[in-house]
């Protein structure tokens, strides 16, 4: 999977080759590198990379990027899937639609909402369980919730829509 990433404003990109806990990548035209990651609790990770030993600390910007802290020194970051809308047109933060989508693959233990509802921002929308850690998956503005194709005990795979928010 390769993605576009703004990182403090400079362009750069990264193919993911394997997932965690053994994770493979390599950014822009670099040569492959290997990483071990854990997830000791939600938003941090901790990575053994190159013999060092790194604590990366990620939180959500309301812009749908993500801001993520790493030996004091703080990036902001912006995800771009060209298999998917940019995160703008998919209406994070402004008109239109929001997807839910699946954020590694897992298994959907909890649906908190129902196609009609309406959502807050910041409401807990669906609960995921992926390596032993459970991620509450929130809505990033008000609407409602237009199809919730996520249904409870399903296994899901990175990417995949579990609602959809307008």
């Amino acid at each position: 999977m390769k993605l576009g990433l703004v990182i403090n404003g400079n362009e750069d990109s990264i193919e993911i080759l394997s997932h965690a806990p053994e994770c493979r990548f390599r950014t822009n035209s670099e040569a492959e590198r290997a990483a071990h990651v854990e997830i000791p609790e939600p938003g941090v990770y901790s990575v053994l990379l190159d013999g060092r030993s790194y604590e990366a600390r990620v939180e959500d910007r309301p812009d749908g990027g993500v801001v993520v802290v790493i030996d004091g020194f703080r990036f902001e970051i912006d995800v771009r899937d060209p298999r998917r809308w940019s995160r703008n047109s998919s209406g994070r933060g402004g008109a239109g639609i929001q997807q839910i989508t699946a954020p590694m693959p897992g298994k959907v233990v909890r649906v908190l909402i129902s196609a009609g509802d309406p959502v807050e921002p910041g409401q807990g929308l669906i609960v995921v369980e992926a390596m032993k850690m459970q991620n509450e998956l929130k809505a990033t503005r008000a609407g409602r919730a237009v199809s919730v194709p996520a249904r409870e005990g399903a296994t899901v795979v990175a990417g995949e829509v579990l609602a959809t928010i307008e």
